[in-house]
């Protein structure tokens, strides 16, 4: 059976071996195909059974697949454990450096300095740093083009740690696909007797991307193969549990961030734990931190009725051109700015849509290049920044939420709460540990509009804080993915419009173009390249061009793939997809008009939305 009689397409049949033979991580999660058509409540219902996919155990997945409840995996994160306790045992010309793109570095400088915060509060030697591809501009707007120069990051690894003699590197890449991680790993094992290299990613090995890297001899794969070996020997570890497709395909910010920082937080907090308490930390203390992370799932996720409250508002705002503003304090407050600046890669948002604004600006944030602000206003992320910057121009279709804990500064929340009520009173809040009940409690006191208040249970500051950043990723998470559900930008579950600025995300939209038209590889590249080079004819030279040539321009370009999905589906030429697309406000509703098999010969929809997505996928 074919999608298309034409010559250029490709069967169902073919489709489905297409999306078997995706890495798990590029795979449209079941779950929520959906999810494009779902209300704010079903949204969050949705998030939530696939975020539950992360704490299955063996039974419940394929046996050749690790999960973070694996036993093997569990010995694993043993070994790994100890090897960062050595190193705090004896740091002196040591390192522990924490690496990835994107989401996955910004996780990176997260624990990094908080685990240096620990170190500090106890006197001892800070031994932990943090490299992310594009430097600390990406930690706060998207320069995923870097992530694919393996030399670059090499040699970023390589200056981070001069001088060391013995270093304990961490790459994460989510996909085991990022070339600037794979760069630092090859650099590792080409210096064993100084480095130590472990990778954490959510792919089985086989998954790993095999696809050549310009300008290098290896590819991903090659260099997980060569870590296998060595991890025979205890000198290097691969750390890479499934936990399913994304609810939004593709999207690791959502699953991949979050078991991310359950790993690394486990491993590390394990470690300090174990050196401050002389005992030696098994498997089961792993599977009991593991556990603890998974109450924090089901604490978060049993606010879900006023997170969808959050989530209708996000959605409302950013429907009618207002922004979604996260004030915050502390960590709570880089959470904000780490979920803001992921906005725009995921769903082609404009920068200020979605911003993310922390108490003590960058004196707060304690990242390694300071003070940003020369680069642009994206990078002015203080409370003064906002109060100066946003406070004056705001509506009541702007929706502002504060971030904060019962451990920070109570009056200076409040103060801000009241200047911004002059503005709106589109106010909400996401706190924790605040008695309830009391007059006096600022929640009574500020009214905001919607609270979500959690309480913990009595613990330690390293693991109180550890509760409270992963809870409000969730959270955080739900409403920006939510609000762009409901402004159109999803269809079924794919990024529809997602900024196409390097070789992986390049891969990705031709995969979606290929999933949603039936159409060959090579016609829908040339589909992609007519919207990122706004011309009705591509050369043999263009299409020829190294990949890294086609995202530079594409990260100047909008709507490049809902283009291309409309010029393939409509058989027309560039300039009437543009026009297709501007006539409908919300990009998902132009695509879903020009889909040939939604429609009979009257032009009347013959499928349900529910129905495509079945198709296809």
């Amino acid at each position: 059976m074919e999608v298309y009689s034409t010559d250029g397409y490709t069967s169902l049949s073919q489709l489905a071996d297409h999306e078997l033979a995706l890495p798990v991580t590029e795979k449209s999660n079941p779950l929520t195909r959906d999810i494009d058509r779902a209300d704010p409540e079903h949204i969050v219902h949705l998030l939530k059974v696939c975020d539950a996919e992360i704490f299955q155990g063996d039974g419940e997945r394929l046996s050749n697949k690790q999960t973070l409840y694996s036993n093997s995996l569990g010995q694993t994160l043993v070994r790994l454990t100890r090897k960062v306790e050595d190193i705090l045992k004896d740091p002196e010309d040591s390192l522990i450096v924490i690496s990835g793109c994107g989401t996955s570095g910004r996780l990176a400088y997260l624990l990094a300095t908080s685990l240096n915060g620990l170190l500090k509060e106890m006197g001892k030697e800070q031994i932990y740093s943090y490299i992310i591809a594009g430097g600390d501009k990406a930690l706060l707007t998207s320069q995923e083009s870097i992530e694919d120069n393996p030399q670059q990051g090499a040699e970023g690894l390589k200056k981070v740690c001069e001088g060391k003699k013995r270093v304990l590197y961490v790459g994460i890449s989510c996909g085991l696909s990022a070339p600037f991680v794979a760069g630092q790993l090859d650099f590792c094992m080409n210096n064993v007797d100084i480095f130590t290299p472990a990778v954490i990613g959510f792919n089985p090995e086989n998954m790993a991307r095999n696809e050549p890297i310009p300008g290098w001899p290896l590819t991903f794969r090659q260099v997980i193969a060569r870590m296998e070996e060595l991890q025979k020997r205890n000198k290097a570890f691969i750390i890479n549990p499934v936990v399913g497709p994304e609810a939004i395909s593709g999207s690791s910010r959502l699953k991949g961030g979050s078991t991310t920082k359950i790993i690394l937080e486990t491993i590390f907090l394990s470690a300090h734990e174990a050196v401050s308490s002389h005992k030696k930390i098994t498997v089961e203390d792993i599977m009991d931190r593991i556990k603890m992370y998974e109450q924090v799932y089901k604490v978060t996720y049993s606010q879900s009725e006023m997170i969808a409250s959050l989530v209708h508002q996000a959605g409302e705002s950013l429907k009618k051109g207002g922004h979604v503003y996260y004030v915050g304090w502390s960590t709570l407050g880089i959470m904000g700015i780490i979920d803001a600046s992921e906005c725009i890669p995921t769903f082609g948002a404009d920068a200020e849509d979605i911003c993310g604004f922390i108490n003590r600006g960058y004196s707060e944030m304690k990242n390694k290049e300071g003070d940003l602000r020369e680069f642009g206003p994206e990078f002015c992320i203080s409370h003064m920044d906002f109060v100066s910057n946003i406070l004056p121009t705001a509506t009541e279709l702007d929706m502002v939420i504060f971030l904060f804990t019962q451990d920070d500064h109570l009056c200076e929340i409040e103060t801000l709460v009241s200047q911004t009520k002059e503005r709106t009173s589109n106010l909400h809040a996401i706190s924790h540990d605040l008695p309830a009940g009391s007059d006096s409690n600022i929640l009574n006191k500020t009214q905001f509009a919607s609270v979500v208040n959690i309480t913990w249970p009595t613990v330690n500051c390293a693991h109180k804080k550890a509760r409270q950043e992963l809870s409000t990723k969730w959270i955080l998470n739900a409403i920006s993915t939510g609000g762009h559900i409901l402004k159109g930008k999803i269809f079924c579950n794919y990024m529809l419009d997602l900024k196409v600025t390097n070789s992986k995300l390049f891969k990705r939209a031709i995969n979606i173009l290929q999933k949603f038209t039936g159409c060959l590889q090579t016609v829908c590249k040339r589909a992609l390249l007519q919207a990122i080079y706004d011309t009705e004819e591509i050369t043999d030279v263009t299409v020829a061009a190294e990949v890294t040539t086609h995202t530079l321009m594409a990260a100047t370009r909008s709507r490049v793939v809902p283009t291309a999905l409309v010029i393939l589906t409509r058989n027309c030429s560039l300039l009437e997809a543009k026009s297709q697309l501007e006539a409908h406000l919300l990009i998902r509703d132009a695509v879903v008009a020009c889909l040939p098999f939604s429609h009979g010969q009257t032009g009347q929809s013959t499928t349900t939305d529910k129905g495509i997505c079945n198709l296809i996928v």
